[in-house]
């Protein structure tokens, strides 16, 4: 049984939770405080981790049902789950169909909004794995995906959405976007010879990485804008500061000549980035 777990584990790679889950309660405080002038409750906190939990587990279930023929196929993927034989397809779509209802609840004991925006996150889990078979924006499709994280956090605690809430959105949005990239790389001969669309593939190496920097250079704007649109000050600030440093590192240690450390720049830095402002955040708040 345990080492079932560790299986499922591995295929909904929870160690990425690190890239999305700071911003998911990054977003819940930072609404709850300019809504509401408080923080949120740790009930409402707890419905949004497993909400969270659900919907990430449904992705990674959906993504590598989806994808077993190309993943089979991709030397860097064979070995995942389903493709290596290590999981039947029936226990996965068991495992989606548990992630979903966790989902569902999870979102029923928040409110109103968060339910009527359920069905658009759902589309968005399942629609992002097909998107590599159509159209070379599969990464800001991602970004769309995973931005839902902090906006849901934001809605789940407020009941609402304004402009502050859209430019938190976006702005992850472009930070998955351009790490994405920066990660597809690793397969783009791959990708090329599949038939498979994506960045990489279409515009090739060069211009992918300078493509990945423009996105991060939106990213940095959006940080600044949420500080000039808050309350946030100077431990937000200084957070900021250090974020940008990791995302001109993250593009430091990357280039055409040298992709040795990809996954430095895909998992570590951006793992430390979202943890990185979360903490800043949270501290800037908390001390007001």
């Amino acid at each position: 049984m345990f080492r079932k777990i560790r299986i499922f584990l591995e295929m909904i790679k929870i160690e990425h939770t690190l890239f999305a889950l700071p911003f998911a309660f990054m977003g819940a405080i930072l609404g709850s405080m300019v809504v509401n002038n408080t923080f949120p409750s740790w009930m409402q906190i707890m419905w949004v981790l497993l909400a969270m939990v659900g919907a990430r587990s449904a992705a990674f279930g959906l993504n590598r049902i989806i994808d077993q023929a190309i993943d089979a196929k991709n030397p860097r993927t064979a070995m995942r789950a389903i493709p290596a034989g290590l999981l039947k397809n029936g226990e996965v779509i068991i495992f989606i169909i548990i992630s979903f209802i966790l989902l569902f609840w999870a979102s029923s004991n928040l409110n109103v909004l968060s339910m009527q925006l359920l069905p658009i996150a759902v589309f968005m889990l399942v629609l992002y794995s097909y998107t590599k078979r159509f159209t070379w924006l599969c990464h800001v499709v991602l970004g769309m995906t995973i931005g839902l994280a902090p906006l849901g956090g934001w809605v789940a605690v407020t009941g609402t959405m304004d402009w502050t809430a859209i430019v938190l959105y976006v702005t992850i949005v472009f930070w998955t976007a351009g790490f994405d990239i920066i990660y597809a790389c690793q397969d783009l001969e791959f990708d090329q010879g599949e038939g498979l669309h994506s960045i990489p593939s279409r515009f090739g190496l060069v211009k992918s990485l300078q493509i990945a920097k423009f996105f991060h250079v939106i990213t940095a704007i959006g940080f600044l804008a949420l500080l000039l649109m808050t309350d946030l000050s100077w431990w937000y600030g200084a957070g900021m500061l250090i974020t940008y440093g990791i995302l001109l590192y993250e593009h430091y240690i990357v280039s055409p000549n040298d992709m040795s450390r990809v996954q430095t720049a895909f998992f570590t830095m951006n793992s430390v980035l979202s943890l990185v402002v979360f903490t800043f955040t949270f501290i800037d708040l908390a001390v007001k």
